[in-house]
């Protein structure tokens, strides 16, 4: 574990760029560069059980990671310029097991994870051992795109809106549009035909421990929540508190999962459950996180919702959860020069 956190941490000396070409392929989608013999090994079922994991969020199956496996004799051309590899190598000559991590190596931007070990079964038991750090590695690569992006193609008039609202600078890409917005809400969303992907911020003010309970958070989302109106008259957003059982015959308590995040410096509350509209038929997955701005006394919360019946929901959940990352309470400042509130 320890060889893969200094290898994460010290890339700097392989951020050489060999080739200056865009990467190929979609998020979440990881090239895997493995022998035959050793794919259905022990150590392939090791490898596929760590990166096709399902995504904790979401209460229908979508794996973490899209794997796509090739032979070593075809890892070339278009492939190698792939935005997430991982290689493969078992050789008895390797006296012990090891993962390296570089970027940027034959495309940009690129992870480019390199796995060794003697056997099989040895090799297996080191990707176990390091299942958290071979994800945690990934999905930042992801994020780091997301937030990069994030940050050059964003919209001037939202993160003005934003910064005014609520004392903090924020970058949503321009692909976002504003629906409505008050004193102390604004609901941001982006709408396809099928499927809709978008997000809440709201505050309230602070009282102390109990604001922050499950309970309360969960009170605070309902009343900001019904501000969204759904398809039918009467109808609005909703926090889903009961789902069936598995029968289908009878209703259970569902209660939202918590963790706390440090995120630059600040703690924030994360919340993933499922969200349904009252008088009508709609819901999906939700995922939320609140922080405390000491400066004013409030809390304040993103709440990120997907609605996609009919297609899969991992993507865009995981773009929405990286806006997280594109906030910043503490000497916000805007394009002007301007310093937010603290």
């Amino acid at each position: 574990m320890a060889l893969l956190c200094v290898a994460a941490v010290g890339c700097d000396a392989f951020h050489k760029v060999s080739s200056e070409s865009s990467t190929t392929g979609n998020p979440y989608e990881v090239i895997v560069v493995c022998a035959q013999p050793d794919w259905q090994s022990e150590l392939g079922d090791t490898l596929q059980a760590v990166l096709k994991q399902p995504v904790s969020e979401l209460t229908t199956y979508e794996p973490m990671f899209d794997v796509l496996r090739i032979l070593p004799n075809n890892f070339g051309s278009l492939v190698e310029r792939h935005r997430n590899i991982i290689t493969v190598q078992v050789d008895g000559a390797v006296a012990e097991p090891s993962i390296t991590v570089r970027y940027d190596v034959t495309a940009k931007p690129q992870i480019f994870v390199s796995i060794k070990g003697p056997d099989d079964k040895t090799l297996a038991e080191y990707v176990s051992a390091n299942r958290d750090n071979i994800v945690r590695v990934l999905e930042k690569a992801e994020r780091d795109r997301s937030v990069d992006y994030g940050k050059r193609y964003y919209s001037q008039q939202t993160e003005a809106l934003l910064r005014e609202k609520f004392g903090m600078q924020m970058f949503v890409p321009d692909n976002f549009t504003v629906r409505t917005q008050s004193d102390d809400m604004v609901w941001i969303s982006q709408e396809f035909p099928a499927s809709s992907q978008g997000f809440f911020i709201y505050k309230y003010p602070y009282g102390g421990k109990g604001s922050l309970s499950v309970e309360s958070l969960i009170a605070a989302r309902d009343k900001f929540a019904a501000r969204i109106p759904g398809p039918a008259d009467g109808s609005y957003m909703s926090t889903v508190k009961q789902i069936a059982d598995a029968s289908g015959e009878n209703y259970i308590d569902f209660e939202p999962q918590m963790r706390m995040l440090e995120i630059g410096g600040r703690t924030w509350i994360e919340m993933a459950g499922l969200w349904d509209v009252e008088n009508y038929v709609m819901g999906g997955p939700f995922v939320s996180y609140t922080t405390v701005n000491q400066a004013t006394g409030e809390v304040v919360t993103l709440d990120c919702y997907v609605y996609a019946p009919k297609g899969e929901k991992r993507n865009m959940v995981r773009e929405l959860q990286h806006f997280v990352y594109l906030m910043n309470f503490d000497g916000a400042v805007a394009a002007d020069g301007q310093t937010a509130a603290q």
